[in-house]
Protein backbone atom coordinates (compact mmCIF):
# COMPACT_ATOMS: atom_id res chain seq x y z
CA UNK A 1 0.00 0.00 0.00
CA UNK A 2 1.28 3.39 -1.02
CA UNK A 3 1.86 5.11 2.12
CA UNK A 4 -0.48 8.34 3.20
CA UNK A 5 0.25 11.44 3.24
CA UNK A 6 -2.98 12.77 3.23
CA UNK A 7 -4.41 11.77 6.90
CA UNK A 8 -7.23 9.39 7.10
CA UNK A 9 -10.01 11.88 9.03
CA UNK A 10 -10.34 14.73 6.51
CA UNK A 11 -12.95 17.63 6.34
CA UNK A 12 -13.29 19.53 3.68
CA UNK A 13 -12.83 22.87 5.47
CA UNK A 14 -15.25 25.85 4.87
CA UNK A 15 -13.58 29.35 4.49
CA UNK A 16 -15.32 31.48 7.18
CA UNK A 17 -15.96 35.10 5.78
CA UNK A 18 -16.63 38.05 7.46
CA UNK A 19 -20.34 39.64 6.98
CA UNK A 20 -18.93 42.26 4.24
CA UNK A 21 -17.53 39.25 2.22
CA UNK A 22 -13.87 39.44 2.81
CA UNK A 23 -11.72 36.02 4.41
CA UNK A 24 -11.56 36.02 8.05
CA UNK A 25 -8.35 35.09 9.15
CA UNK A 26 -9.19 34.65 12.58
CA UNK A 27 -11.98 32.39 11.70
CA UNK A 28 -10.04 30.13 9.47
CA UNK A 29 -7.50 29.27 11.73
CA UNK A 30 -10.14 28.89 14.35
CA UNK A 31 -11.35 25.75 11.94
CA UNK A 32 -8.19 24.46 11.43
CA UNK A 33 -7.39 24.39 15.76
CA UNK A 34 -11.18 23.32 15.56
CA UNK A 35 -10.50 20.24 13.13
CA UNK A 36 -6.98 19.42 14.72
CA UNK A 37 -8.63 18.87 17.95
CA UNK A 38 -11.45 17.07 17.47
CA UNK A 39 -9.43 13.79 15.33
CA UNK A 40 -8.59 15.06 12.16
CA UNK A 41 -4.93 14.49 10.75
CA UNK A 42 -6.22 16.00 7.47
CA UNK A 43 -7.45 19.44 5.92
CA UNK A 44 -8.59 20.02 2.76
CA UNK A 45 -8.76 23.93 1.75
CA UNK A 46 -10.55 25.43 -1.53
CA UNK A 47 -12.09 22.76 -2.05
CA UNK A 48 -16.28 22.64 -3.03
CA UNK A 49 -16.94 23.36 0.38
CA UNK A 50 -14.52 25.72 0.75
CA UNK A 51 -16.30 28.03 -1.62
CA UNK A 52 -13.14 27.40 -4.19
CA UNK A 53 -15.44 28.88 -7.16
CA UNK A 54 -15.90 32.66 -5.72
CA UNK A 55 -11.91 32.72 -3.95
CA UNK A 56 -9.58 34.83 -6.61
CA UNK A 57 -6.41 32.68 -6.85
CA UNK A 58 -4.22 35.10 -4.28
CA UNK A 59 -7.88 34.47 -1.61
CA UNK A 60 -6.99 30.93 -1.97
CA UNK A 61 -3.15 30.61 -1.57
CA UNK A 62 -3.74 32.64 1.75
CA UNK A 63 -5.75 29.95 2.90
CA UNK A 64 -3.41 27.51 2.14
CA UNK A 65 -0.83 29.33 4.23
CA UNK A 66 -2.90 30.18 7.11
CA UNK A 67 -4.25 26.33 7.35
CA UNK A 68 -0.61 24.89 6.97
CA UNK A 69 0.92 27.75 9.30
CA UNK A 70 -1.54 27.00 11.85
CA UNK A 71 -1.63 22.93 11.66
CA UNK A 72 1.80 22.87 11.91
CA UNK A 73 2.55 18.89 12.09
CA UNK A 74 -0.49 18.50 13.62
CA UNK A 75 -2.56 17.68 10.14
CA UNK A 76 -1.73 17.23 6.34
CA UNK A 77 -3.11 20.04 4.67
CA UNK A 78 -4.47 19.37 0.64
CA UNK A 79 -4.94 22.41 -1.50
CA UNK A 80 -7.13 22.31 -3.69
CA UNK A 81 -6.15 23.96 -6.93
CA UNK A 82 -9.00 21.94 -10.06
CA UNK A 83 -9.79 24.28 -12.72
CA UNK A 84 -11.53 23.99 -16.22
CA UNK A 85 -8.09 25.62 -17.25
CA UNK A 86 -5.14 22.95 -16.93
CA UNK A 87 -2.50 26.34 -17.04
CA UNK A 88 -4.23 27.29 -14.29
CA UNK A 89 -4.38 24.62 -12.43
CA UNK A 90 -0.61 24.19 -12.73
CA UNK A 91 -0.04 27.83 -11.69
CA UNK A 92 -1.98 27.18 -8.71
CA UNK A 93 -0.55 23.93 -7.57
CA UNK A 94 2.90 25.45 -7.66
CA UNK A 95 1.32 28.76 -5.64
CA UNK A 96 0.38 26.34 -3.52
CA UNK A 97 3.32 24.45 -2.60
CA UNK A 98 5.24 27.70 -2.59
CA UNK A 99 3.22 28.02 0.73
CA UNK A 100 3.59 25.03 2.39
CA UNK A 101 1.13 22.52 1.15
CA UNK A 102 1.90 18.87 1.84
CA UNK A 103 -0.83 17.34 -1.28
CA UNK A 104 -2.95 18.59 -3.92
CA UNK A 105 -6.67 18.00 -4.42
CA UNK A 106 -7.56 17.79 -8.33
CA UNK A 107 -11.01 17.80 -9.60
CA UNK A 108 -12.33 16.82 -13.06
CA UNK A 109 -12.77 20.07 -15.32
CA UNK A 110 -15.63 21.77 -14.98
CA UNK A 111 -17.93 23.02 -17.82
CA UNK A 112 -16.51 22.50 -20.48
CA UNK A 113 -16.79 18.69 -20.72
CA UNK A 114 -13.27 17.00 -21.74
CA UNK A 115 -12.93 13.53 -23.16
CA UNK A 116 -11.27 10.81 -20.96
CA UNK A 117 -8.37 10.97 -23.08
CA UNK A 118 -8.74 15.08 -22.21
CA UNK A 119 -8.80 13.75 -18.50
CA UNK A 120 -6.15 11.94 -18.71
CA UNK A 121 -4.22 14.77 -20.18
CA UNK A 122 -5.10 17.11 -17.71
CA UNK A 123 -4.43 15.33 -15.04
CA UNK A 124 -1.42 13.80 -16.03
CA UNK A 125 -0.01 17.84 -17.00
CA UNK A 126 -0.49 19.15 -13.75
CA UNK A 127 1.01 15.90 -11.67
CA UNK A 128 3.86 15.99 -14.00
CA UNK A 129 4.19 19.96 -12.86
CA UNK A 130 4.79 19.06 -8.66
CA UNK A 131 6.35 17.11 -6.24
CA UNK A 132 3.54 17.30 -4.64
CA UNK A 133 0.96 13.70 -4.13
CA UNK A 134 -2.41 14.25 -6.18
CA UNK A 135 -5.89 13.10 -5.09
CA UNK A 136 -8.01 13.18 -7.64
CA UNK A 137 -11.58 14.58 -6.74
CA UNK A 138 -14.28 12.70 -8.61
CA UNK A 139 -17.63 14.37 -8.46
CA UNK A 140 -19.66 14.90 -11.38
CA UNK A 141 -22.68 15.74 -10.13
CA UNK A 142 -20.58 19.49 -9.88
CA UNK A 143 -18.40 18.66 -12.53
CA UNK A 144 -20.52 16.71 -15.55
CA UNK A 145 -17.12 14.94 -16.38
CA UNK A 146 -16.78 11.78 -14.01
CA UNK A 147 -13.24 9.84 -14.01
CA UNK A 148 -14.54 6.55 -15.78
CA UNK A 149 -12.92 2.98 -14.24
CA UNK A 150 -10.32 2.62 -17.50
CA UNK A 151 -9.20 6.61 -16.51
CA UNK A 152 -8.54 6.14 -12.80
CA UNK A 153 -6.39 2.97 -13.58
CA UNK A 154 -4.49 4.58 -16.01
CA UNK A 155 -4.31 7.84 -13.82
CA UNK A 156 -3.08 5.25 -11.01
CA UNK A 157 0.30 4.36 -12.96
CA UNK A 158 1.69 8.11 -12.43
CA UNK A 159 4.05 8.15 -9.55
CA UNK A 160 2.42 10.75 -8.36
CA UNK A 161 -1.50 10.37 -8.03
CA UNK A 162 -1.75 8.72 -5.29
CA UNK A 163 -5.50 8.74 -3.92
CA UNK A 164 -9.25 9.68 -5.25
CA UNK A 165 -11.84 11.66 -3.00
CA UNK A 166 -15.08 9.60 -4.53
CA UNK A 167 -18.59 11.80 -4.57
CA UNK A 168 -20.02 9.73 -7.51
CA UNK A 169 -21.85 7.46 -5.31
CA UNK A 170 -21.05 4.48 -7.96
CA UNK A 171 -19.73 1.83 -5.02
CA UNK A 172 -19.31 -0.64 -7.77
CA UNK A 173 -17.22 1.34 -9.85
CA UNK A 174 -15.12 2.30 -6.65
CA UNK A 175 -14.77 -1.27 -6.39
CA UNK A 176 -13.39 -2.05 -9.55
CA UNK A 177 -10.75 0.30 -9.40
CA UNK A 178 -9.79 -0.34 -5.91
CA UNK A 179 -9.14 -4.04 -6.90
CA UNK A 180 -7.27 -3.14 -9.84
CA UNK A 181 -4.78 -0.48 -7.97
CA UNK A 182 -3.21 0.62 -5.07
CA UNK A 183 -4.71 3.87 -5.00
CA UNK A 184 -6.09 5.26 -1.50
CA UNK A 185 -9.52 5.58 -1.21
CA UNK A 186 -11.76 8.06 0.35
CA UNK A 187 -15.18 9.02 0.73
CA UNK A 188 -16.16 11.91 0.01
CA UNK A 189 -19.96 11.58 0.28
CA UNK A 190 -20.73 12.00 3.97
CA UNK A 191 -23.69 9.74 3.28
CA UNK A 192 -21.81 6.76 2.05
CA UNK A 193 -19.07 7.07 4.54
CA UNK A 194 -19.35 3.60 5.87
CA UNK A 195 -20.76 1.94 2.94
CA UNK A 196 -16.97 2.94 1.31
CA UNK A 197 -15.07 2.12 4.61
CA UNK A 198 -16.49 -0.98 4.81
CA UNK A 199 -15.43 -1.97 0.95
CA UNK A 200 -11.86 -0.71 1.88
CA UNK A 201 -11.68 2.98 1.61
CA UNK A 202 -8.47 4.06 3.58
CA UNK A 203 -10.55 7.22 5.07
CA UNK A 204 -13.08 10.00 4.71
CA UNK A 205 -13.42 13.52 3.35
CA UNK A 206 -16.21 14.51 4.92
CA UNK A 207 -18.26 17.82 5.40
CA UNK A 208 -20.34 16.28 8.43
CA UNK A 209 -16.52 16.20 9.93
CA UNK A 210 -16.44 19.56 10.52
CA UNK A 211 -18.90 18.67 13.88
CA UNK A 212 -18.16 15.06 13.96
CA UNK A 213 -14.45 14.51 13.33
CA UNK A 214 -14.39 12.50 17.04
CA UNK A 215 -17.30 10.45 15.19
CA UNK A 216 -15.61 9.68 11.75
CA UNK A 217 -12.49 9.11 13.37
CA UNK A 218 -14.28 6.37 15.68
CA UNK A 219 -15.94 5.01 13.03
CA UNK A 220 -12.60 4.48 11.04
CA UNK A 221 -10.90 3.02 14.12
CA UNK A 222 -13.99 0.51 14.20
CA UNK A 223 -13.77 -0.59 10.63
CA UNK A 224 -10.30 -1.08 10.72
CA UNK A 225 -10.45 -3.43 13.51
CA UNK A 226 -13.47 -5.13 12.15
CA UNK A 227 -16.01 -4.09 14.67
CA UNK A 228 -18.52 -3.23 11.83
CA UNK A 229 -21.39 -3.26 14.83
CA UNK A 230 -19.73 -0.08 16.56
CA UNK A 231 -19.21 1.34 13.43
CA UNK A 232 -22.85 1.28 12.19
CA UNK A 233 -23.97 2.55 15.67
CA UNK A 234 -21.71 5.60 14.74
CA UNK A 235 -23.47 5.53 11.30
CA UNK A 236 -26.78 5.34 12.80
CA UNK A 237 -26.49 8.39 15.26
CA UNK A 238 -25.20 10.61 12.67
CA UNK A 239 -28.26 10.29 10.39
CA UNK A 240 -30.03 13.27 11.70
CA UNK A 241 -26.57 15.80 10.93
CA UNK A 242 -26.07 14.51 8.11
CA UNK A 243 -29.34 14.99 6.85
CA UNK A 244 -29.30 18.76 8.27
CA UNK A 245 -26.21 19.39 6.76
CA UNK A 246 -25.85 17.26 3.70
CA UNK A 247 -29.63 16.84 2.49
CA UNK A 248 -31.80 19.86 2.78
CA UNK A 249 -29.63 22.69 1.06
CA UNK A 250 -25.82 23.31 0.01
CA UNK A 251 -23.11 21.89 2.26
CA UNK A 252 -20.89 25.06 2.60
CA UNK A 253 -24.17 26.74 3.83
CA UNK A 254 -24.96 24.43 6.43
CA UNK A 255 -21.62 23.61 7.54
CA UNK A 256 -20.62 27.42 8.09
CA UNK A 257 -23.95 27.67 10.20
CA UNK A 258 -23.30 24.37 12.35
CA UNK A 259 -20.13 26.43 12.97
CA UNK A 260 -21.62 29.47 14.10
CA UNK A 261 -23.92 27.22 16.17
CA UNK A 262 -20.81 25.17 17.78
CA UNK A 263 -19.28 28.85 18.73
CA UNK A 264 -16.24 28.18 16.52
CA UNK A 265 -16.54 30.92 14.00
CA UNK A 266 -19.06 34.14 14.14
CA UNK A 267 -20.14 34.58 10.77
CA UNK A 268 -22.12 32.09 8.30
CA UNK A 269 -21.76 34.61 5.26
CA UNK A 270 -21.29 32.39 1.89
CA UNK A 271 -20.91 34.46 -1.05
CA UNK A 272 -23.27 34.71 -4.29
CA UNK A 273 -24.21 32.74 -5.64
CA UNK A 274 -24.84 31.24 -2.23
CA UNK A 275 -27.16 32.53 0.16
CA UNK A 276 -27.45 31.83 4.11
CA UNK A 277 -29.61 29.46 5.81
CA UNK A 278 -33.45 30.08 6.47
CA UNK A 279 -34.63 30.16 9.52
CA UNK A 280 -36.74 26.58 8.70
CA UNK A 281 -33.25 24.88 7.77
CA UNK A 282 -31.64 26.27 10.86
CA UNK A 283 -34.53 24.84 13.03
CA UNK A 284 -33.80 21.37 11.37
CA UNK A 285 -29.83 21.97 11.78
CA UNK A 286 -29.97 23.11 15.73
CA UNK A 287 -32.52 19.62 15.69
CA UNK A 288 -29.97 17.16 13.97
CA UNK A 289 -27.03 18.68 16.18
CA UNK A 290 -28.94 17.46 19.58
CA UNK A 291 -30.10 14.45 18.36
CA UNK A 292 -27.24 13.42 16.54
CA UNK A 293 -25.26 14.25 20.42
CA UNK A 294 -23.28 16.66 18.40
CA UNK A 295 -24.47 19.31 20.96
Amino acid sequence: MTTNPFGRVITAMVTPMHPDGSVDEVGVRAVVEHLVATGHDGIVVNGTTGESATLTDDESIDVVRMAVETAGDRAAVTAGVGSNATAHSIEMAARAAEVGAHALLLVSPYYNKPTQAGLLAHCRAVADSTELPVMLYDIPGRTATPFATETLIALAEHPRILAVKDAKADLWASSHVMASTDLLWFSGDDVLSLAHLAQGAVGVVSVVGHVAGREYAAMLAATNRGDFASAREIHHRLIPAVDAIMTQSQGAIMAKAALVELGVIESAFVRLPLVESPPEHLDVLRHGLVEAGLR
